[in-house]
């Protein structure tokens, strides 16, 4: 069936604006990409650009200048690194009946819209997740390491000496500390049972946690010396449409990730990747929102959609720890 023109199809100011707090929702409801991956506009849809390699960043040089000779100038070049944005998005469907019928319990319109923008962004997770907790990107002794004791070992566990391990191999490879630590929620609940972790937390005066929840990800972050401890929560189903439903996480217990994430929206700032997103289309990061009428089912179609490309960067700017969990 042809698809509608851009010109049938209208934007939705209206339903977005009912989402102005979306990004903090995706946030509890454990999503995590556009942290780890902050977002930067690019003003095409397709391009290269160039990174300075590590070993170059670091480069030292003579600096000396003999009197009446010249300043040492340096050599360098750049990699090309290709981006191409793919569009996504997703449509959900509104029974002019329906809606009439069951208006006096929800709005129809604005659950498709919610319906359309979990199914966006729940891709743009699953996108993320698959490049950052991924052993055959990150191999070698100098990107990942596999854990002897198990985090969810709480008494043998020792996940602070685990990580600054990782986090020494980041500064090995870069000359620059890592500020993040990526694991899920599993995870994040295994650490604060964990007798290193609770011991360094009351032997560094934070205070002294009496149950598991009293453990917050910023006391973590004081423990482990980083600026970030970020959680994903989110999940999948992983079972096939009409089967019994199976919830996957999108973010394996497997994984953890010590990293460096970029903190501003300079392109030359090294860090472990960033998302591209264009915009020219009309594309919104957190997704555009448009409807257009189908009188084939007599209903309107609420559609959202976004344009970008996740990529990784600096593999050096991030150390995969593995067999996190038994």
């Amino acid at each position: 069936m042809p698809a509608p023109s851009g010109s049938l199809a209208t934007l939705r100011p209206d339903i977005a604006g009912s989402f102005m707090e979306f990004d903090l929702a995706m946030d509890r409801a454990g999503f995590i990409a556009n942290r780890i991956l902050p977002v930067i506009e690019v003003a095409k849809a397709s391009g290269t650009f160039g990174i300075i390699p590590i070993e170059q960043l670091l480069q030292s040089r003579e600096t000396k200048r003999a009197p009446g000779g010249g300043y040492s100038r340096g050599n360098w070049t750049f990699d090309d690194v290709a981006f191409a944005t793919k569009e996504n998005g997703a449509e959900e469907p509104v029974d002019d009946r329906e809606s009439t019928l069951y208006s006096d319990y929800f709005d129809a319109e604005l659950i498709a819209a919610q319906r359309a923008f979990d199914a966006v962004l729940r891709n743009a997770e699953i996108r993320v997740a698959s490049l950052i907790f991924n052993a055959t990107t990150w191999t070698g002794a100098g990107l990942t390491t596999g854990i002897t004791n198990e985090w969810d070992d709480a008494t043998n566990a020792v996940p602070v000496t685990d990580v600054e391990a990782a986090v020494r191999k980041v500064y090995d490879g870069t000359g620059l500390w890592p500020n993040a630590l990526v694991i899920n929620r599993r995870v994040f609940r295994n650490l604060r049972n964990s007798a290193q972790i609770i011991d360094r937390i009351e032997s560094a005066g934070a205070g002294n946690p009496s149950k598991p929840t009293d453990i917050t990800e910023q006391m973590l972050a004081a423990v482990f010396d980083l600026d970030h401890i970020i959680v994903g929560g989110s999940s999948k189903n992983s079972a096939n449409e009409g089967q019994t439903a199976t919830p996957t996480q999108i973010w394996s217990d497997e994984y953890a990730m010590v990293c460096r994430i970029a903190t501003t929206n300079d392109i030359k700032e090294p860090c472990i990747g960033r998302t591209f997103h264009w915009s020219e289309d009309g594309s919104q990061v957190m997704g555009t929102v448009e409807s257009y009428r189908d009188e084939t089912v007599r209903g309107d179609v609420t559609r959202v959609r976004h344009e970008t490309n996740e990529k990784v960067l600096y593999l050096q700017c991030g150390h995969l720890l593995s067999n996190v969990t038994t």
